[in-house]
């Protein structure tokens, strides 16, 4: 999946081979344009936004990905009113977002305050929160990694990093250009995951650790503050990259990419380049332009 300013597309290999295509695109609203150019809040609508057009993205490969073509019409009988479809699943594409970072805010600050009698001071509980959601992070990560679907998915993931650095560095997008960049990027959203736990460390610096149903409705509280830095934080580092000394603020989302993507097979690529290709048609403007990184579901 692709965004760009004007539409988002993406591809999906079919059951016999060929391509298809989802389009959707980007509703003007006046309200959000002016609210996505407010530091730190911007980053919130960014990703609510991501996460409701993600979702319909999802559904669509979900729906057509084993299934054959020509019996797509069979898919549209079953569905309900294409009003009513968009808005479940984008609802439960926030919804899920949100439930996720509730369990990885929540949880690793419960069980930090069973290691109080060690770890007494606010700010040795602070650390060992976040090394614990750093943990569960990882965990989380590589063992979902490992089942073959999400493992696919983290190759097309690839596959879309990869296309991505090729057109950055403006080389033409064949399979074997495409293959030969990196499958990691500064823009990510596996970054902008880590930089949250990284983030929230600081912040939560900032209030007290006792008792602990304060330290959890502070935790709540706070979630959009530490998403907005962090928000900001992937922003500053993607300028940063061609720094020599300062690039090395966002190795640590790159890091985290080696467990979010994967090398990707030279058909996998194509559906990406196609999927570019597709996007760039659908662009009015026709001069390089800066492109989303596709949201990552996790």
């Amino acid at each position: 999946m692709f965004g760009g300013k004007h539409h988002t597309v993406t591809a999906i290999r079919r059951k016999d081979r060929s391509i298809d295509y989802f389009y959707l695109p980007r509703k003007s609203n006046s309200v959000l344009q002016k609210l996505k150019k407010v530091p730190f809040l911007r980053g919130i609508i960014a990703l609510i936004e991501a996460s409701a057009n993600g979702s319909q993205h999802l559904n669509f490969s979900s729906e057509r990905y084993d299934v054959d073509p020509e019996k797509d019409e069979e898919i549209s009988e079953e569905k309900v009113s294409k009003t009513t479809m968009i808005l479940g699943v984008a609802t439960l594409g926030v919804l899920s977002f949100i439930f996720g970072k509730f369990v990885f805010t929540l949880v690793p600050a419960i069980l930090a305050s069973f290691m109080k009698s060690i770890f007494p001071s606010d700010v040795a509980q602070v650390l060992i929160e976040g090394l614990i959601k750093l943990l569960l992070l990882l965990i989380y990560i590589y063992f979902v990694s490992l089942t073959p679907m999400i493992k696919r998915v983290f190759q097309y993931h690839g596959a879309e990093h990869k296309v991505i650095n090729a057109y950055e560095n403006h080389l033409e997008l064949t399979v074997e250009n495409v293959q030969s960049q990196s499958r990691l990027h500064y823009r990510c959203g596996s970054s902008f995951i880590l930089f949250t736990v990284i983030v929230g460390v600081f912040v939560y610096m900032l209030v007290p650790t006792d008792p602990l149903w304060l330290r959890l409705v502070d935790r709540i509280a706070l979630l959009p503050i530490v998403l907005g830095i962090s928000f900001e934080v992937l922003q500053l580092t993607n300028k940063l990259r061609d720094i020599p000394v300062l690039r090395y603020l966002g190795y640590p989302g790159l890091w985290l990419q080696l467990l979010t993507t994967k090398e990707p097979a030279d058909d996998q690529v194509e559906v990406a380049i196609a999927s570019f290709n597709e996007l760039l048609k659908f662009e009015e403007e026709k001069v390089p332009m800066k492109v989303d990184m596709p949201n990552l579901e996790m």
